[in-house]
């Protein structure tokens, strides 16, 4: 007898979207390829396409349950926003007819002046407006309690034209790098190509908890993540939890999780343990990189909300908890023709392949000269916890191409030919295992910026992290290398020649980037300091480099983000990372008055009582004393150190500069934050467990 699944998952993925297959179902074919034109080759949407395709979407989504739709959109929080309203308005007999033309299809009114916009908008300038992203299908989202409401992708601008969202300056991103990579290819002699697309596969790490426990922790529900907490006894030493047998619990909402993204046609492929305890992964398969977005952004509720109907909490911070591994998402990029072409697949002989060869030394030249724009791109404070911390990439960026790319590269740039190995095959001394053909090169699992095949694996991303603002920074800097390799081509009298010329100078201006070897050792870090690599270990300086003229010029010349848009987005980020500290701050501040030093004084006490009771009945009470005055020694210290930080805290919080404001709050409040922690850890390892007021890490990581 065999298992039978629960459902066919060939009928449930995509259910949920208003897909091509469901709009070339539902509409005329005429107006269904005028769509298709806009979808596909940015021709402008009239209202005589609209109006038809809003009657289809409204009859699908009522069909599927819904009640209500909604605009659906990125502002620059870093989450999603969501206006509900119902198809229902009155008719004049006193019954109800449900109403969705294409003017509310294309466009709504949010209140703009409620999201940040670094100075865009003044509180009192309220109008913003959502247009609909037809590159982007329209989908259904659903409750628990099976309510259903049509969610349509939509950019978020202002009443003056200004982007107030990730979404406008990463599909201006995108026309960016497609104009010039087909700028590029035409040099090369490929003239049917007519948009080059980058596509994204998003890995997404997170933590899984008791939802018990999350409910006791204050920090993690208000900050995401632990301010306090001892070590375990086993942390992730024993590197058995990395691809280990799933949990039945864990098992089954990770199938729960699948079908619900499978039905907003989120195409999760993978699901595993990762290497720290209660940590796991869910990565999908390729998507143009707008739709990567959302999906990610999408994922990133549904995951949440799954998690709660199993009795858990899912954390997306970069580092819940000190110690073991954080989490990330690692965004493997490449570029695709609209006829399918992966440019960044080297072939069989990628010494020979002269495309390749050329959008490779774009990506070289790109991230060696943008590497503070780049780490700008994954700049947070929780990130700041993970990068660089032998878990995760450091925050010094590098390339790594594996041997045989290394070698091509300098063998071209040396004037000598590059002979072509054969194929090895693996051989593990088993007869009853199959040879195995070897890869040109192994994976770097330290390296920030790893080619790993046919794209680029991009490990620096945090997991809290909207993918839109390191995508439409890759974009961009690509698109100036690819621009400014078509320009020296269009000069050249020699194709060929010219090519060569391009890797040399390719290999001698910019091959302090490539490293093949341990990122996270520390010879590494000096190594790249002689290279004269930057080594930027913080949110505040990262952040600055994007507001420099190099900066400004990149953007504006692409318009991907005028000057204006740019230094909005610096002051939004800057901004985010002092409130972000400062509620740290406060919850510490709570959490050691309100549960921590209460506790102590409690244990206090009842250890007095003990000494006293204990030298009455004439026992021994040498090591009941030691124990007291290290308890007291701690509690006095950390009392102290929180009297400490609430003042500076008060102090920061009135500092009006955004810069000077951020930047103490990394040097002072941060630090005093960590030393508050220290006190606290070291009070949780010498009292009971059963007056201790939060749950520890070995609840919390180990009882799931």
């Amino acid at each position: 007898m065999t298992m039978k699944n629960k459902f066919d998952f060939k009928k449930i993925f995509g259910i949920n979207v208003f897909n091509k297959k469901e709009m070339k179902k539902r509409l005329t074919k005429d107006i269904y390829l005028k769509l298709l034109k806009t979808i596909d080759e940015g021709e402008p949407l009239t209202l005589d396409v609209a109006n038809p395709v809003a009657d289809a979407m409204r009859e699908w989504a009522i069909e599927r349950g819904a009640t209500h739709y909604s605009h659906w959109f990125q502002p620059l929080t870093g989450s999603t926003a969501e206006k509900h309203d119902a198809f229902l308005i009155p008719d004049k007999e006193g019954g109800a007819i449900a109403e969705f033309s294409g003017k509310h299809l294309i466009k709504g009114e949010p209140d703009a002046s409620s999201f940040p916009s670094g100075g865009l908008r003044a509180t009192f300038e309220a109008r913003g407006y959502t247009a609909w992203d037809c590159t982007s299908p329209a989908f259904l989202k659903e409750n628990i309690k099976g309510d259903v409401t049509l969610c349509i992708p939509t950019a978020f601008y202002s009443y003056t034209g200004e982007a107030l969202d990730k979404k406008i300056p990463l599909l201006r991103s995108m026309d960016a790098i497609s104009i010039q990579a087909v700028r590029l290819l035409k040099l090369l002699g490929n003239k049917k190509v007519k948009k080059v697309i980058p596509m994204v596969g998003p890995e997404q790490e997170y933590f899984l908890i008791e939802k018990e426990f999350y409910t006791k922790r204050l920090d993690l529900m208000l900050c995401g993540r632990t301010l306090f907490g001892a070590p375990p006894p086993k942390g992730q030493e024993l590197e058995d939890h990395y691809f280990g047998p799933i949990k039945d619990r864990v098992s089954s909402f990770m199938a729960d999780l699948d079908t619900e993204l499978w039905k907003v046609g989120i195409p999760s492929k993978t699901r595993h343990n990762e290497v720290s305890p209660a940590q796991f992964e869910v990565a999908p398969y390729f998507s143009h990189v707008n739709i990567a977005t959302d999906h990610n952004q999408l994922l990133m509720e549904i995951i949440q909300k799954v998690a709660l109907r199993h009795g858990l909490v899912c954390l997306l911070h970069e580092k819940p908890f000190a110690g073991v591994n954080g989490s990330g998402k690692h965004n493997n990029w490449s570029l695709i023709t609209n006829e399918g072409e992966n440019l960044l697949d080297p072939g069989n002989t990628p010494h020979k392949n002269l495309q390749f060869l050329l959008f490779l030394c774009a990506l070289i030249r790109a991230i060696d000269k943008n590497q503070d724009i780049l780490r700008a791109a994954c700049a947070t404070s929780g990130n700041d916890l993970r990068l660089g911390a032998n878990e995760a990439p450091p925050a010094i960026i590098s390339i790594f191409l594996g041997d045989e790319l290394t070698e091509i590269l300098e063998k071209i740039a040396k004037g000598e030919k590059f002979k072509i190995k054969d194929k090895q095959f693996l051989k593990v001394g088993v007869d009853t295992l199959p040879t195995i053909p070897k890869d040109n090169t192994d994976r770097n699992r330290t390296s920030p910026f790893a080619f790993t095949g046919n794209k680029f694996e991009f490990r620096m991303v945090g997991s809290s992290m909207s993918i839109a603002g390191p995508n439409l920074i890759l974009n961009t800097i690509v698109a100036e290398s690819l621009d400014e390799i078509a320009h020296r081509l269009e000069k050249a009298k020699n194709i060929n020649n010219e090519t060569t010329e391009i890797i040399k100078d390719t290999i001698k201006n910019h091959s302090r980037i490539v490293f093949n070897g341990d990122n996270y050792s520390e010879e590494w870090k000096n190594e790249a300091e002689k290279r004269g690599l930057l080594n930027i270990t913080n949110t505040v300086d990262a952040h600055l480099s994007m507001i420099t003229e190099k900066a400004k010029e990149l953007f504006e010349k692409y318009k991907v983000l005028s000057k204006n848009e740019l230094y909005s987005r610096f002051e939004i980020y800057v901004e985010q990372y002092s409130k972000q500290i400062a509620i740290e701050s406060k919850t510490a501040l709570k959490m050691v008055k309100t549960q921590y030093l209460p506790s102590v004084i409690k244990y206090i006490n009842l250890l007095s009582s003990a000494i006293v009771n204990t030298k009455q009945c004439g026992g021994n009470t040498e090591k009941m004393e030691d124990l007291l005055n290290k308890i007291t020694v701690c509690f006095n210290s950390a009392k102290k150190k929180a009297e400490d930080l609430e003042n500076e805290l008060n102090n920061a919080l009135s500092i009006e500069d955004t810069i000077q404001k951020a930047k103490n709050f990394r040097d002072k409040i941060f630090t005093k934050n960590h030393e508050l922690r220290k006190d606290i850890d070291t009070l949780e390892t010498i009292m009971p467990s059963d007056i201790w007021p939060t749950p520890t890490y070995s609840d919390m990581l180990y009882r799931l």
